[in-house]
């Protein structure tokens, strides 16, 4: 962390995880390619097609994208359909969050050096089955497909790096403050 920026807190409640994968493609429909370390910019991850206006859903793109390892392991159990070398298509993979991510949405995730913000789920399209050569890995990715991140900070991340809630996301920092004031207020503390 630079010197000129102050500690960031972090959620009580938020265990850390750690970048599992990292993945980019090139262009559209070209294979993903996995990575030790990237670049993650403003506008996206370096050497992704996302970044360079090239996704098959540029329209509704995403700068980054998560995916839960444990949602890949999921998938894996279920379907005998292993996509854990990166035809998953997302730049991400974290563990640690389990395989529901609902609960990062909102909040800022550092991600290594990066900060994110993740702001919608990432269903799959069924063209990921044509591209990963796996019939039925849309419906199996449906509810683990991850999620969509701006970036709300650039910088580098790599494979091991720690992966924190930085900051709640305004409706759960919302209600805790109610929760503590509720219980203040019920314990007879102004």
């Amino acid at each position: 962390m630079p010197a000129d920026r102050p500690p960031e807190s972090t959620s009580a409640d938020a265990a850390p995880g750690a970048v599992a994968g990292l993945v980019t493609a090139p262009e559209g429909g070209a294979p993903p390619a996995r990575r030790e370390a990237v670049e993650v910019r403003p506008d996206g991850v370096e050497g992704d097609r996302y970044r360079r206006g090239d996704g098959h859903f540029q329209l509704d793109g995403c700068a980054v994208t998560l995916v839960a390892g444990e949602a890949l392991t999921a998938v894996r159990e279920a379907t005998g359909i292993d996509v854990r070398d990166g035809r998953h298509r997302r730049n991400v993979v974290v563990e640690g969050f389990g395989a529901e991510m609902d609960s990062l949405l909102g909040a800022t995730v550092a991600v290594g050096d990066a900060r994110l913000r993740p702001t919608r789920r990432r269903p799959p399209c069924a063209r990921v089955e044509e591209l990963a050569g796996e019939d039925g890995l849309a419906s199996a990715l449906r509810n683990r497909g991850g999620l969509c991140c701006d970036v709300v900070e650039p910088g580098s991340v790599a494979v091991g790096d720690p992966v924190t809630v930085r900051e709640a996301d305004p409706r759960t920092a919302g209600a805790a403050i109610a929760d503590r004031l509720r219980e203040r207020s019920s314990s007879g503390h102004e």
